[in-house]
């Protein structure tokens, strides 16, 4: 024995729980997306080209593509011009465009297909690492997949807005980048969250961030997550 106490278990957990309760209890309760956009390639092309768009949004417009061109193959080899018409409603098309013919060609080429079912077998951060190879596709996107997906692995998707509230919260580093905040945070998550739990958090997390933890002239008096915040309780001298 080194005469060393247990440490005990991280603070960050238990406030992860609380903050959890209380954004239920300002927002409700969040249901998983439907079927259809919870298969994984469903997930990758959606992720692939939302960036700075609403979720709404990229929905429809991952739709959209299916619809006209019926696979995510045949997608692959679309002409890139009419891949960027199509994506208008985008914030950027025409990266959104390039980025998604690049990475479904990508998939093509290691998989024979646009195909993640090998993911399935595989440990869910190897997996990561694997879809984080495919051009355009980086943590967040590949968490995305895991989590939000039919994969239902534990691993916690992080945006602008999650990732400034936890550097806000003081729950990760002040200027974390997505990479550093996804692993300074995992290993706090509570054990007992499954990974609807998870995928509900993070909806929870950005509706918080779009309502009162904006990137610019937070709403800390009126916040719910206030008493559980370093910068809330700085703000407002609590």
């Amino acid at each position: 024995m080194n005469g060393q106490l247990p440490l005990g278990p991280d603070p960050r957990t238990e406030t992860l729980h609380r903050l959890q309760a209380l954004l239920v209890q300002r927002f409700g309760r969040i249901e998983r997306a439907a079927a259809g956009w919870r298969e994984p390639e469903w997930v990758l092309v959606q992720g692939v080209i939302g960036a700075r768009t609403k979720s709404e949004v990229s929905n429809e417009a991952t739709d959209r593509m299916l619809e006209r061109w019926g696979s995510w193959e045949a997608v692959a080899v679309a002409p890139l011009a009419d891949l960027q018409a199509e994506l208008a409603t985008q914030t950027y098309p025409n990266i959104a465009a390039e980025r998604l013919k690049a990475s479904l060609s990508a998939l093509i080429e290691r998989r024979g297909a646009v195909d993640l079912a090998h993911l399935a077998d595989m440990d869910t951060a190897a997996a990561m690492r694997w879809l984080e190879q495919l051009p355009g596709v980086g943590r967040k996107i590949a968490a995305g997949v895991m989590n939000a997906s039919t994969l239902d692995q534990r691993a916690i998707v992080l945006d602008g807005h999650h990732t400034r509230i936890l550097q806000r919260m003081g729950l990760v580093p002040p200027k974390a980048s997505t990479d550093r905040a996804f692993a300074v945070i995992m290993p706090v998550m509570p054990e007992g969250w499954s990974a609807a739990d998870f995928d509900e958090h993070h909806l929870l997390m950005k509706k918080l961030g779009q309502t009162w933890c904006r990137p610019s002239s937070p709403d800390c008096a009126s916040c719910p997550a206030q008493a559980l915040c370093e910068t809330g309780r700085a703000r407002i001298g609590a």
